[in-house]
């Protein structure tokens, strides 16, 4: 028989246990519903508030039962065994129910009905589960009263610590390693082990300590009568907002890091621990000082002063995060190492002594609950009550509204005003409200925006999701901010979009309806639209941006699109499988792949549902940034689209080495590409047309076709064994992070690595016909393959005539292979230009070695001579 320290030790083993599989379980059903309910910020904070709204309910629902009963064992087997089972079940069936959710909710829904769906669907089916997740502390502390009447702080620190270590082991280890259905097996079963060994320990305890309060039970010590005690609903309304201001504390400080952080699922997974860390350390802190079970007015209203202070000193330290988050790089170097360690020494900088003195007072808060009657699920519950509308209040309503400094301000007040009025006639309380004054007065915006050296700030948006910013640099190219980290493209870069926007509409052979996902800068989805026969729609997740693009819009060199685009706030993801409407081509951006949320829109799932959406011979483009993706990261996500799109091919959208951008391009109903297709589309087009498809040097149909990088079968060897990147294996969401935080090598080397592993066969991309065509457009991509090489090793000079001489021949070669190759043509003519003043025999000598080459081209039906040389 175990002894009672022995019992002792388990139980907080299973809180331990238990808090591991709450915090798991939050954050795989939070993944799941957000693949149907979207990633907008409705979705985002609906679940989270349904999710602690269950436990707050299964924490008042059950308070009285559990605090009667006279075997709360069973009934925190019983618990535990609920949670594995139901669980479990959610984590089974919502990848078959959970899409036909966002057909429920519409593609462009009213707020109203998307914040019922999304936040009652997930209370309703997490309910049973969330319930006895709320009622798990009450009844372990219940049980062990009679003999450890001190026990709640320790089995709260269990339980928390318990949550960090679930939280790091599931993203770091489990859900890369295993899926979302793989943990969810663990974890159940860890559930079900707490279940069993409970049962099997204290199924049959009987327990004679109902129904009393903690002091009058056991009798360890006489409150003194002269001691007026609280009133129960003066200790509800502290832990209420207690709750509603610590994690309005937590959503503040993490929305102010993540403007320098690399806002991966790391990031977050860093930050969060950092606060349950340090919420562990309270609890424990708290009993280690040695706290009676009587517990004060004088102690409440000296922790709600520590906690004030820490947070005033931790609030200051959030305007010099962007310092504290690079210290360990500057001490030990650059590495994933040092990136991961500067997330969380900014985390701790900001949250770790507020965290310690919250769960201090969570502790102390629920004693005097049970000191005056209170059962502890009772406290637990409106405590938890707070914490669920807490993201929203703050989240929703504060920040984008009233700024991260002002919501600062209002959670210390809100602290300020949690004292009792005696304390506030003591120095301690008017020094506090003084500071607060001057801080308020004196300190600047909390925000990072990195300005370059002559540069200004033209827009900063505070959204409920991210800070949204335009920069102009000296020569007053703009570019776009999400959160100071990820640029969303800029002024400068017109041509690359408009090729970005074209190539895939000009691939359909005639394309009515286009919709983009992702919008950014508004240039590529404008550039779609310069074609009047094309009717575009853009969706994007952040109005702001959508808000942002309009001064772009207003830039020299942007597209001037013959009809407007119509814009759409939403989840790209959502909107594709809740709309009825088809599409003759739909194009996705270039999603930065590790940024938190961004893989689902890499998944088999998601490509799977674009499909829907295409019309008959419909065409979908995947864009995807080669200097954000590591090779391996590139061949799960193109696994996913092979698997869903077996004949696709892969594109160059330009010849960059520094920023390669590859697209994945198909038409499902359409095996193979021809050339004369090709041509006859832009034949078809309007002057104005041709002149911005010139300037984006589209120029024909081998500059076209002639981006094709590989095909279906080149392809598939490319991605033999890859890891397939689905909605239940992320693996791009924990596999591409790594790169952001530590680059392994430079993108013109991955681009190189990519150019030996892939290469286009004319029978494989335009079928078992070989044409004069089809030679030259082999013979076109013979000399790109050149070209990309020699880009590799060129060293630019200012001096046309140094130029000329170090690039006259390998270009000549290239011209000579493929006379359609215009990337090595107008580039040697250019230089020619340039130095005939200067060398006028050379440049004509070069001119006629030109002339020559591009006309021994074959004659075909399909282009006409080329490039002008006089």
């Amino acid at each position: 028989m175990m002894t009672g320290q022995s019992q002792s030790g388990l139980a907080f083993l299973l809180m331990f246990a238990s808090g591991a599989g709450g915090l798991v379980w939050q954050m795989v059903w939070t993944a799941q519903f957000g693949l149907a309910l979207g990633h907008e910020i409705v979705a985002v904070l609906s679940v989270v508030a349904a999710f602690f709204g269950g436990i707050s309910v299964g924490s008042l629902l059950l308070a009285h039962r559990v605090e009667r009963s006279l075997y709360p064992g069973r009934w925190y087997a019983g618990l535990e065994a609920l949670i594995a089972s139901w669980a479990l079940l959610v984590s089974l069936v919502s990848p078959l129910v959970l899409p036909h959710l966002s057909q429920w909710i519409g593609s462009e829904p009213s707020a109203v009905w998307h914040w019922a769906l999304a936040f009652f669907i997930p209370l309703i089916t997490l309910l049973p589960a969330t319930v006895a997740m709320g009622a798990t502390l009450p009844a372990m502390e219940r049980l062990l009263r009679q003999n450890q009447p001190q026990a709640l702080g320790s089995l709260y620190a269990a339980n928390t610590a318990g949550a960090m270590a679930g939280l790091l082991l599931s993203v770091f280890y489990f859900v890369p390693q295993m899926g979302l259905l793989g943990t969810s097996l663990v974890f159940a079963g860890v559930n079900a082990t707490c279940a069993l060994l409970a049962w099997q320990m204290w199924g049959g305890q009987f327990n004679r300590d109902t129904n009393l309060p903690v002091a009058e039970s056991h009798q360890a010590k006489t409150v003194d009568s002269s001691l007026q005690m609280p009133s129960q609903q003066s200790v509800a309304l502290r832990l209420f907002l207690t709750g509603l201001l610590g994690i309005g504390y937590e959503v503040l400080a993490v929305r102010v890091i993540s403007q320098v952080t690399e806002n991966t699922v790391y990031t977050y997974a860093m930050l969060l621990a950092v606060f349950l860390m340090g919420t562990a350390l309270g609890a424990v802190i708290i009993k280690r000082i040695g706290v009676t079970l009587d517990v004060t007015a004088e102690r409440i209203d000296q922790t709600l002063g520590a906690l004030i202070v820490s947070i005033f000193l931790s609030g200051i330290c959030l305007w010099w995060a962007d310092y504290s988050y690079a210290l360990p790089a500057r001490w030990f170097g650059s590495g994933a190492a040092t990136a991961l360690a500067g997330e969380w020494v900014a985390g701790t900088a900001a949250m770790l002594l507020p965290s310690i003195a919250m769960g201090a007072l969570f502790t102390l808060l629920c004693r005097q609950a049970q000191q005056i009657g209170m059962p502890l699920g009772i406290a637990f519950g409106i405590n938890n009550l707070g914490s669920a509308l807490a993201p929203v209040i703050v989240g929703l309503l504060l920040l984008p509204y009233a700024g991260a400094r002002a919501t600062l301000f209002i959670l210390i007040a809100g602290y300020l005003m949690l004292r009792s009025i005696k304390s506030w006639n003591q120095p301690p309380g008017w020094l506090a409200f003084g500071s607060l004054m001057v801080l308020a007065i004196f300190a600047g915006p909390l925000r990072f925006v990195d300005l370059p050296a002559g540069g200004r700030l033209l827009s900063y948006r505070e959204g409920v999701m991210a800070a949204v910013s335009v920069v102009s640099d000296a020569d007053g190219v703009a570019r776009l901010h999400i959160n100071n980290r990820v640029q969303e493209g800029s002024s400068a870069s017109g041509q690359v979009e408009t090729r970005l926007a074209q190539m895939p509409l000009i691939m359909h052979p005639a394309p009515q309806t286009a919709l983009f996902l992702g919008y950014g800068t508004g240039y590529t989805a404008n550039a779609a639209a310069l074609d009047p026969k094309v009717k575009v729609k853009a969706v994007e997740l952040l109005p702001e941006v959508i808000e942002a693009a309009g001064i772009f819009a207003m830039k020299a060199g942007a597209p001037a699109s013959a009809s407007p685009v119509a814009t759409v706030a939403a989840d790209a993801r959502r909107y594709v499988q809740s709309t009825n409407d088809r599409y003759d081509v739909i194009v996705a951006d270039l999603f930065h792949p590790a940024r938190n949320g961004a893989g689902s829109l890499y998944t088999v799932e998601h490509f799977s549902a674009v499909r829907s959406r295409l019309e008959p011979g419909g065409l979908f483009c995947q864009w995807l940034a080669l200097h954000q993706m590591d090779i391996e990261t590139l061949r799960s996500i193109v696994a996913a689209y092979l698997q869903v799109y077996p004949n696709a091919v892969a594109v160059l959208a330009s010849n960059s080495l520094d920023t390669p951008v590859l697209g994945l391009i198909s038409r499902p109903d359409q095996p193979a590409w021809q050339v004369e297709a090709v041509h006859s589309r832009m034949s078809a087009m309007s002057p104005r047309m041709a002149k911005e498809l010139k300037r984006a040097k589209l120029d024909d149909e081998f500059a076209v076709l002639g981006s094709i990088l590989a095909g279906p079968q080149s392809l598939k060897e490319f991605v033999r064994d890859a890891a397939l990147n689905t909605d239940d294996r992320p693996v791009v969401t924990h596999r591409a992070p790594w790169l952001s935080y530590s680059a392994q090598e430079s993108p013109r080397n991955r681009l190189a690595t990519l150019m030996q592993r892939l290469a286009p066969n004319t029978h494989d991309v335009m079928g078992p016909a070989q044409t004069a065509d089809a030679l030259r457009l082999k013979a076109y991509w013979e000399a790109r393959a050149k070209y990309l090489a020699f880009g590799m090793v060129v060293r630019p000079n200012p001096d046309p005539l140094v130029m000329l001489e170090q690039l006259r021949l390998p270009l000549m070669d290239m011209v000579t292979t493929s006379p359609d190759f215009r990337p090595a043509s107008e580039p040697l003519l250019a230089l020619a230009e340039a130095v005939r003043e200067t060398d006028p025999k050379l440049s004509a000598q070069v001119k006629f070695a030109l002339q020559t080459a591009l006309l021994s081209r074959s004659s075909s039906p399909s282009v006409k001579p080329t490039v002008n040389l006089n």
